[in-house]
């Protein structure tokens, strides 16, 4: 008998499993708006003007070298993240109590951050609280790390809008001291974001029960091609003095999805307990990737401490989302226009890389069966596989579909 014989087979991942049946469909008139990546006006992957600006310079560095980097990862990342996420006028920064480091993207921020709060977290039986729906990986992440995983309500499913009354009310009526992922901006999937109103109720919400925040991070400029307004949640949280946790990625907005570069941002109420907490965190760092990679992290260095490379890559930036805004205005007026039943002003109020359409699972499997349209099975799209070469097909294929079932 095999010593692995009572391994069960784990769940199949919905992304991966889309991802492997879309690219066995040669199709010709196959879109796929499963993938999380941006896309051009071609349907291509975009390499960021900066990004190779960055890989020039370092290709062309007689120092370059592949060495290790140190346990904390590099520190011109690090603190160039720091800035970004905080400003750079943060009073946390200037009083020293903000700890980055760098981890494998978004996902390994996570993975850190779910074992270092189940080793740390007050109380010790505290849940992790995500929101209904969420990223599809926060679930298996926090699990994996041994803690109970309850959810939050956050889409109405009737309009496609925040419920804010509802999250607002499974916020009161957790027990003290409970962990709330939070999604900094462009939530995934839903494309649906509180409003500064909103968060502000939703600051009072968890202080008053004494929660505490873990902000995920993944659109940080991407979302609406503004740093600042991207990052208003995380900063109002800072400023109203709570401790907190921030994964941040930088796959989506410098577009280095392979590279894997991300970091951590721990914000703690003293610089005094500084030493502890970086310890730990370096500590589980070294124990899962001894050092973090470093191909990536210099390129987004780069960028981050260049002003010239910075100020161009927020144009970069600006110039995704105005396209991702484009496509789904036009998705909206073609289907409003051939008279698609329902109402599609949802898919223009949404943010980010991600519509909700409100499509069922049947009306999924259809697309993908008869129309060659991959999409994830709660109706999630990503707006970046949407382009003008392939709009009026997927409007019309959304429509026929709407209206047969």
């Amino acid at each position: 008998m095999s010593y692995f014989s009572t391994v069960p087979q784990a769940p199949p991942d919905g992304i991966l499993k889309l991802s492997v049946l879309s690219r066995a469909d040669s199709d010709p008139s196959k879109v796929d708006l499963g993938v999380g990546a941006y896309r051009d006006d071609n349907g291509k992957p975009w390499v960021l003007p900066v990004v190779r600006e960055a890989e020039r310079r370092l290709n062309e560095d007689p120092n370059y070298n592949h060495e290790y980097m140190g346990v904390g990862g590099l520190p011109a990342l690090t603190d160039g993240a720091q800035q970004l996420i905080f400003g750079n006028n943060s009073p946390a920064i200037g009083q020293g109590r903000v700890y980055t480091i760098q981890t494998i993207s978004g996902t390994g921020a996570n993975m850190v951050a779910a074992v270092f709060l189940k080793q740390f977290k007050r109380p010790a039986d505290a849940a992790v609280y995500i929101s209904k729906p969420t990223w599809g990986n926060h679930r298996s992440i926090f699990e994996t790390a041994g803690h109970q995983v309850l959810e939050y309500r956050y889409c109405n499913y009737e309009t496609l809008t925040l419920d804010i009354d509802g999250m607002l009310d499974d916020m009161r009526s957790a027990p003290k001291g409970q962990i709330f992922v939070l999604h900094a901006c462009a939530h995934n999937p839903t494309g649906i974001d509180p409003t500064e109103e909103q968060w502000q109720q939703i600051a009072d919400v968890m202080s008053e029960r004494g929660h505490f925040p873990f902000f995920d991070c993944a659109y940080q400029g991407f979302a609406t091609g503004d740093v600042d307004r991207d990052a208003y949640a995380i900063r109002l949280f800072v400023d109203r003095g709570f401790e907190l946790l921030v994964a941040e990625s930088f796959a989506k907005n410098m577009g280095l999805y392979g590279e894997r570069t991300g970091c951590l941002h721990a914000v703690c109420q003293s610089s005094e307990v500084i030493p502890q907490v970086s310890s730990q965190l370096n500590r589980l760092s070294r124990a899962t990737i001894s050092t973090a990679s470093a191909y990536g992290a210099k390129i987004a260095a780069t960028v981050l401490q260049d002003p010239r490379l910075y100020e161009e890559w927020l144009q970069s930036m600006q110039d995704m989302s105005q396209r991702i805004k484009t496509m789904r205005d036009a998705l909206r007026d073609k289907l409003v226009a051939l008279g698609t039943p329902g109402s599609w002003d949802h898919v223009s109020q949404q943010i980010g890389m991600f519509s909700f359409t409100g499509l069922s699972k049947l009306q999924v499997d259809t697309l993908r069966n008869q129309y060659h349209l991959y999409m994830t099975d709660d109706g999630r799209i990503s707006v970046a596989g949407l382009n003008s070469h392939n709009i009026d097909y997927v409007a019309q294929s959304i429509d026929a579909v709407v209206r047969s079932s």
